[in-house]
């Protein structure tokens, strides 16, 4: 308990100690021209101090700030100096309202951020239950349509088994591993994504030769990418890079499913792999339609479909590239080709070895 209350005292103290500093020495400079300007102004003067500390600091630092603040102007500033006496009732009055108008300032400056403050929290609110309800009109086609197959052709096959010619048993067999397959993606999208809000993906990291972790990439999704034309391009003599392969196979995976689902097929999905500063540059571009202007940063948002969108998803997928992403410290952006398509920048700062070079010689 003792760590904690340390831990929660330290941030105060330090607001305290800035609010001391940004009352005294503006008072200070002001008492070397007091003379020149005059105690009034020098009222105006900390006044406006106070009112920025308000906007900026929390409630204590910002009382401890007004006190002090009507304590420099009473003593070292309205005559006679250099004692809490006041001379004159005028004086008197301007003292008094001078702290009357500081403690206004802090309260109504921490009215107004608590407001603010419930205003944004009603509006995460209303936004998590826009994103729930999205999810759950979601789930209902994207899950129950898989289900519904799967549960459709295990009757069929179960009710008709001695009708079904071997040709349509295949096809119902067919069908049900389509579903299942389709039905465990949607889940585990999911399960990642909702690992990734809850900073649940430690990295894995490891030395990672570019081309054999594109080929095997390539390798164990070739039947999603089917239909469409690959192209690799890897810049030569690129060194190892410090990677968590896994994740960064699903961040690959899923902007290769975004360019198949998105784009004609017999049309070509292009990665190019290059090393950019101290950083590993991952492009992939489809010579799909693009997306709208107003949406290239949108699309990385969870649940987030275009309107057109005419093919079935949870809206996920970009959204787990760019945790993923982010996971390794990287950027992710979506640009429009010029000629047609899409591109989409990964770069990651990652340390770096040309041990590799070595066997490739």
């Amino acid at each position: 308990m003792t760590g904690l209350s340390e831990i929660r005292l330290k941030p105060l103290l330090w607001q305290i100690i800035v609010c001391i500093l940004l009352i005294g020495i503006p008072a200070g400079i002001c008492f070397i021209f007091a003379d020149l300007i005059g105690y009034q102004v020098v009222a105006f003067i900390l006044l406006l101090i106070v009112s920025l500390i308000a906007a900026i600091f929390d409630r204590w630092p910002v009382l401890i700030s007004a006190t002090l603040s009507a304590f420099i102007w009473d003593f070292f500033f309205i005559p006679p100096r250099f004692t809490i006496t006041v001379s004159s009732r005028e004086d008197f009055f301007l003292l008094l309202m001078y702290f009357v108008i500081a403690l206004l300032n802090v309260v109504i400056t921490r009215k107004i951020k608590e407001t603010d403050q419930k205003k944004r929290e009603q509006h995460e609110q209303e936004r998590t239950i826009a994103l729930y309800n999205t999810l759950l009109q979601t789930l209902s086609h994207e899950l129950r349509t898989p289900i519904a197959t799967i549960i459709g052709s295990v009757d069929t096959l179960n009710e008709q088994k001695d009708r079904l010619t071997p040709a349509q048993e295949a096809a119902l067999k067919d069908a049900i591993h389509d579903s299942a397959l389709r039905l465990n993606d949607q889940v585990e999208k999911l399960l990642r994504m909702s690992r990734i809000e809850a900073g649940e993906f430690p990295l894995l990291k490891d030395w990672c030769s570019i081309p054999e972790w594109v080929h095997s990439s390539l390798q164990r999704n070739e039947n999603l990418l089917s239909g469409h034309t690959i192209k690799v391009e890897v810049m030569e003599n690129l060194p190892l890079f410090s990677l968590d392969t896994g994740l960064m196979e699903v961040a690959l995976f899923n902007l290769l499913q975004n360019a198949h689902l998105y784009t004609p097929m017999g049309t070509t999905i292009t990665i190019r792999c290059a090393i950019e500063d101290t950083h590993f540059r991952l492009d992939v571009m489809d010579e799909g339609p693009g997306f709208p202007e107003e949406s290239k940063t949108e699309v990385f948002e969870k649940f987030f479909r275009l309107p057109q969108s005419k093919v079935g998803g949870t809206g996920l997928g970009l959204s787990i590239v760019k945790g993923i992403v982010e996971a390794h410290g990287g950027t992710v952006i979506l640009e429009n080709i010029p000629e047609s398509g899409a591109k989409f920048i990964i770069r990651i700062p990652t340390e770096m070895s040309y041990f590799n070079t070595f066997g490739h010689e």
